[in-house]
């Protein structure tokens, strides 16, 4: 049987930063490994990246993720997000505090974190409060999700 699906995380230079950053965010979260680029020496591709992130492991609340530092000639787009299912009001303003840092980005629930991943934070029972026109068009009105509104609309 072959072993879970699990994202991998493709940084610029920052792969360790954003591992310690996202395990001290989310709950039953550590850094399983960390292995970094060998001796530039040895291969031409390893040029200006000693020290940098081969492979990293890590679990953020119980799923397992990968990252390496592999340059800039890839970015993180909003074609890919991950979706955080929250108990309540408290859970959500959690997340968004530690995770929203680009205003702009800021719709539905939606939200870029200072790394440029794009997070959705909702609660875990929104498709109950989408039950009616007038909940979708306060959720279209809301940048992040405010239970409340959603529930008075």
């Amino acid at each position: 049987m072959p072993e879970a699906i699990g994202p991998c995380l493709w940084f610029n230079n920052q792969a360790r930063e954003a591992m310690d950053y996202y395990v001290e965010v989310f709950p039953n979260s550590r850094i399983i490994s960390v292995e970094n680029y060998p001796d530039e020496a040895l291969n031409e591709h390893f040029s200006g990246m000693s020290g940098k992130v081969l492979n990293g492991r890590f679990t953020l609340n119980g799923i397992d993720f990968a990252c390496l530092d592999g340059g800039p000639m890839f970015t993180f787009n909003e074609a890919i997000s991950f979706v955080i299912r929250c108990a309540d009001q408290d859970e959500i303003d959690h997340y968004w505090s530690k995770l929203s840092h680009v205003p702009e980005s800021e719709q539905c629930g939606w939200c870029k974190d200072r790394f440029g991943i794009s997070w959705q934070i909702i609660p875990s029972r929104m498709d109950q409060l989408l039950g009616r026109p007038e909940q979708i068009q306060t959720m279209m009105r809301q940048k992040k999700i405010v239970i409340a509104e959603l529930e008075n609309a």
